[in-house]
């Protein structure tokens, strides 16, 4: 349908622009990897919140200086050369460019070998495939949809830095009593709230849905970070595509018998997502009040946000996010998303697609502001799945000899974001990503390189190298497709602007070629 121009809308200078994050901050849940630190005991509080071309062989290479548009090659693997670092301050951008339990299939009978690199040489004691090499073709230019793929490398530990990698892991590692420390408080001020919803008729229903990355086992840092989601089921409903997005619409109610609470939020037919939220925000400042148990107060409302951001003792944050529960068929748009088929099987595929899908009030951009009538789409419970069962095969992170290396790939990126986004703070350049860009690469990572045995534990650093090369070449080509509506670019120009992600990659391709600084020393 037509948008609709002008309704409730703000200024880009006072929003600026939003993406898409579905629980995108901290990790928790059952645990599931050994390297995991235990869950917090029943209190455990959830957060709603291809590879590029190969590089040439890294002995010989020169460096490309960060500030160049060019991408830097892909380190062969092997050791390579030690190179002098460069300047933090090279990497900054001139003051002109200144201005983000599944099934699977049984594990093979044999390790399957993980794939070399294209366009690297063999290494001497490296292992290959006895099929012989094909020659060598044309680069392939990048299609509208996912980067080229580059299959991962062979051999163990041959990208440098391995070791400082496992050293971050373990400091990212939370304890069992920071995490039940943490979880305990937020948990005493979201039972609070949750209560107190429940006697207001239009929130008589709401319950809380565990997700986020604090039950995907991805929480990194310190616990000082929480993203609650409050689920409310709606009736009969009706979606209309807001300009052809795919994520965002109108809801509108198919019956609206007497005595619906929510019609009270009702504008034009259409339920409004600013109304319903401005009363769900109006309840929570009103019952913080009421805390005595612990310092609680409200943030200022971000343009655009969904969430309503609460900040409890001077030190820990939560975002609390009302959904809408939908229990029909998944929109259209979401017909060719989460292509699992060939990783975790098109069983699981089906049984996820007949689960209940969310809609959050986030609003949706409109020329220089924003549409404050929309609902966006959410599937932070399918993530989580994924995540808790991210094996091809049922037993993988199960025990010592079943192990791979995905979520440890997937903490050190959001990592490495989140310590961009400090370094640069004051820049603003890095306002606009998030953990969920980060997030939604890998999974299309993972969709790319489906076998247990190509994120091998023992390739940490290879796999994580590859990881880096396919974001930053979401980053070059500007197209990063959310898994679940592959018609929505999380990386469109309307949403973050090409300086912006200029100024990441080279940021990216720095840390990279000076084996991550931004670290630290180890």
């Amino acid at each position: 349908m037509q948008p609709r121009q002008g309704k409730a809308t703000r200024r880009a200078s006072e929003a600026g622009a939003t993406v898409p994050e579905a629980s995108a901050r901290s990790a928790r849940g059952a645990r599931t990897d050994r390297n995991e630190s235990p869950a917090a005991p029943e209190a455990a509080l959830p957060e709603a919140g291809k590879f590029g071309p190969a590089r040439k062989s890294g002995s010989g290479q020169k460096k490309s200086p960060p500030d160049t548009q060019e991408r830097s090659p892909v380190r062969a693997t092997g050791a390579r050369a030690k190179k002098a670092p460069q300047r933090a301050q090279d990497a900054r951008p001139s003051d002109s460019t200144s201005a983000a339990g599944a099934e699977g299939l049984e594990p093979p009978a044999a390790r399957e070998p993980a794939l070399s690199r294209a366009g690297s040489r063999r290494q001497r004691g490296a292992r290959c495939s006895s099929k012989p090499r094909p020659p060598p073709g044309p680069r392939d230019v990048p299609n509208p949809g996912l980067p080229v793929s580059v299959p991962i490398l062979v051999q163990r530990d041959a990208a440098p830095g391995a070791r400082k990698l496992r050293a971050v892991l373990e400091k990212l590692r939370l304890s069992h009593q920071d995490i039940s420390k943490a979880a305990k408080v937020v948990n005493g001020v979201v039972g609070h709230l949750l209560r107190r919803l429940k006697c207001e008729p239009e929130f008589g229903g709401v319950e809380q849905l565990h997700t986020g990355s604090y039950y995907e086992h991805v929480k990194i840092s310190a616990p000082n970070e929480f993203d609650v989601m409050f689920k409310l089921q709606v009736p009969r409903i009706q979606l209309e595509e807001y300009s052809d997005t795919g994520a965002y619409y109108f809801v509108k109610f198919k019956r609206n018998p007497e005595g619906n609470p929510l019609s009270l939020f009702l504008e034009d037919e259409i339920l409004s997502a600013s109304k319903m939220l401005s009363k769900f925000r109006k309840i929570i400042k009103e019952e913080i009040n009421n805390i005595k148990d612990a310092d609680v107060i409200m943030k200022r409302k971000r343009p655009g946000s969904p969430a309503v951001t609460l900040l409890i003792n001077k030190e820990i944050s939560v975002d609390i996010t009302l959904a809408l529960e939908l229990k029909t068929s998944w929109p259209a748009s979401t017909q060719e998303g989460l292509a699992i088929k060939n990783w975790l099987s098109a069983k699981v595929r089906q049984q996820l697609r007949l689960k209940p899908f969310y809609l959050v009030p986030k609003h949706a951009k409109e020329g220089n502001g924003f549409q404050e009538e929309t609902w966006r789409l959410s599937f932070s419970h399918i993530e989580k799945e994924i995540l808790s069962n991210h094996g091809k095969s049922k037993t993988c992170c199960e025990n010592k000899e079943m192990k791979c290396c995905r979520k440890d790939c997937l903490k050190l990126m959001k990592y490495l974001l989140e310590q961009l986004k400090e370094k640069f703070k004051d820049k603003k350049h890095l306002d606009k990503f998030s953990s969920y860009h980060v997030k939604t690469a890998f999974f299309h990572l993972c969709t790319e390189n489906p076998q247990d045995s190509q994120w091998d534990p023992k390739d940490l650093g290879l796999c994580f190298d590859n990881c880096v090369t396919y974001f930053l070449e979401c980053l070059r080509t500007e197209q990063l497709k959310n898994y679940f509506i592959p018609g929505f670019n999380l990386f469109s120009s309307n949403l973050i602007d090409k300086t912006s992600k200029e100024f990441l990659s080279k940021q990216i391709e720095y840390e990279r070629n000076n084996e991550f600084p931004v670290f630290g020393e180890f």
